[in-house]
């Protein structure tokens, strides 16, 4: 995106901090890192690529952070790999993301709209564990927020899935 998640994250981790955001868009990347100049983000940097294959080396970071993105990507385990390869022993990950609180219809799963409005490839959440547990992650924790209900009902008025699915935190650690 345009890089607002890898701004408050440079403000957290101060200026001998380092933040390293990706994005699979050259736009979008050339926007972050246009706006990291704006405010004169020295901490931050961009880079082009996808998230199943991001262009970090192995054991490079503390914290792996992302909103709302990983329900989109078309293979999830993949991701979670990933994120595991690159974070340091000790390491966190830290995600809000959309889950499933039981497997979703075909109807809903099919449908293009809620698919790239974030709920059609929200993991059932024993499926999400499996995958980070497969990955490696230990201290997994995964906190369904039920008050994102309302706003699931008003992205979907058609269909009922805030019948299924709810934002949540995710949190694991890489042993």
């Amino acid at each position: 995106g345009g890089g607002f998640d890898c701004f408050l994250s440079a403000r957290a981790v101060g200026p001998t901090g380092q933040v390293i955001g990706v994005d699979m868009t050259p736009v979008m990347v050339r926007k972050a890192r246009v706006n990291a100049s704006k405010i004169d983000a020295h901490n931050v940097t961009f880079r082009l690529g996808e998230i199943e294959y991001p262009p970090i080396a192995d054991n490079t970071a503390d914290v792996v952070i992302s909103n709302c993105v990983i329900n989109l990507s078309p293979d999830q385990p993949q991701v979670y790999r990933e994120a595991f390869r690159i974070l340091k022993r000790g390491g966190r990950l830290a995600i809000s993301d959309m889950v499933a609180s039981q497997p979703l219809t075909e109807e809903i799963r099919n449908d293009l709209a809620k698919y790239t409005g974030c709920m059609a490839g929200a993991p059932v959440i024993d499926d999400l564990v499996n995958m980070l547990q497969e990955a490696g992650f230990t201290h997994i924790k995964i906190s369904p927020k039920d008050e994102s209900k309302s706003f699931v009902k008003d992205w979907s008025p058609d269909m009922p899935v805030a019948d299924y699915v709810v934002s949540a935190t995710i949190e694991a650690v890489k042993p």
